[in-house]
């Protein structure tokens, strides 16, 4: 894959100048389209003499950033830039520059004024607005696309790739042309379906919502009532849920998450949590019972909250080993009994006692602090 991704990386750019280089026509789309067949790129086409050369707006679904070049591939068709700063970029991943940015009814006003000239080629529209998989259904077509002119030809796309998904949510046009240039080859299928006029009093709402039908039902999928903010909102909600199931309220884990035991596979996910965060509890405070952690941690839901909880005395509790029994004897009942027998125990391990006194010096009480703070994390540890 690395080997195939530097290697199209080359032929690629000069595919780019090749065309750049040669105008509009037959021969260059057969020879740019015979260059993308060595960067993995295969297009194909079913019932071509369905495409009606006097329609003058192709309605398509959207499954790759690179829809409308492989369109552009089979015949001459212009996509306007709806997201996007203009400019270069725009310009080279063959986008067409309205150079309007205000509402959709100025984008309206801009394409029908374009499509009444014969000579400028067909519009390419992606009424979803949004790329989707392609494989579950399609999202709620924009009415915008469907207001220019009164007759549209629907165009089903599917999209083939094997190993690698062919489109990921949220992810960039560089990536995507990187994953493409990896994998051995993606074929695009490219059918055309008859075109479809609007009906007299029509709505652009009803006649988007039928053209959406009918290219739902060529393509196999639902044709859904979700749109491309729905979409964006689903987004965002997964980038701020946290993709572990058994992640904790803390922002700040103390210790790697452990994994969960085959004896707890038919158990409820809240009592499955609650299990591993009290293992994670139990690693840091050993001689904690199991039971007392998982009754305050049901409260806190949170490992940090119960640490702090055992350790500041807030949960009275019988140590279970002889050895914490020592450093514990008596169950704690306040904080102040508890960070009593929190130094006294972590005196032992401390390579150098704590300073009884206040020394006058700066630098010492600054080595005495940290001295006890490295008591207290090795104390923590054990």
């Amino acid at each position: 894959g690395l080997c195939l991704l530097v290697l199209r990386l080359f032929i690629g750019v000069h595919v780019f100048l090749v065309s750049c280089a040669l105008p509009d026509s037959v021969l260059r789309r057969f020879i740019v389209r015979v260059m993308c067949s060595v960067l993995g790129l295969f297009v194909r086409q079913s019932d071509p003499r369905l495409r009606d050369v006097n329609v003058r707006v192709y309605i398509a679904n959207h499954v790759t950033q690179f829809d409308h070049n492989v369109i552009n591939l089979l015949t001459s068709c212009n996509t306007p830039a709806l997201n996007g700063a203009p400019g270069f970029i725009c310009w080279s991943r063959g986008f067409m520059e309205l150079g309007v940015t205000g509402s959709r009814a100025e984008l309206v006003d801009s394409l029908k004024v374009y499509s009444s000239h014969r000579g400028n080629p067909p519009l390419l529209l992606f009424p979803e607005e949004a790329a989707t998989n392609g494989r579950a259904g399609l999202l709620r077509f924009s009415s915008w696309p469907f207001s220019i002119l009164d007759v549209v030809q629907p165009v089903a796309l599917q999209v083939q790739r094997p190993l690698i998904t062919v489109s990921v949510a949220d992810s960039s046009w560089i990536t995507e042309l990187l994953w493409t240039f990896f994998v051995p080859f993606t074929v695009y299928q490219v059918r055309w379906m008859p075109s479809v006029p609007r009906r007299a009093e029509e709505l652009s709402e009803d006649f988007a919502l039928r053209v959406q039908e009918l290219l739902a039902m060529e393509l196999g999928v639902v044709s859904t009532r979700l749109t491309a903010a729905d979409k964006t909102e689903h987004m965002k909600r997964l980038r701020h849920t946290s993709p572990l199931p058994f992640a904790p309220a803390s922002s700040q884990p103390l210790t790697a998450r452990p994994r969960m035991p085959s004896s707890l596979t038919g158990v409820a996910p809240e009592d499955v949590r609650i299990v591993a965060m009290a293992q994670r509890v139990k690693e840091v405070l050993p001689h904690v019972p199991l039971e007392v952690i998982r009754i305050d941690l049901a409260q806190t839901n949170c490992v940090d909250t119960t640490i702090a909880n055992l350790l500041e005395g807030r949960v009275p509790f019988f140590p279970e080993s002889k050895e914490a029994g020592t450093d514990l004897s008596a169950p704690s009942t306040s904080q102040a009994a508890a960070a009593s027998g929190i130094q006294g125990s972590v005196a032992v391990p401390s390579s150098k006692p704590a300073t009884k006194q206040f020394a006058k010096s700066s630098v010492e009480r600054h080595l005495s602090l940290q001295e006890r703070k490295r008591a207290l994390y090795d104390y923590a540890r054990r």
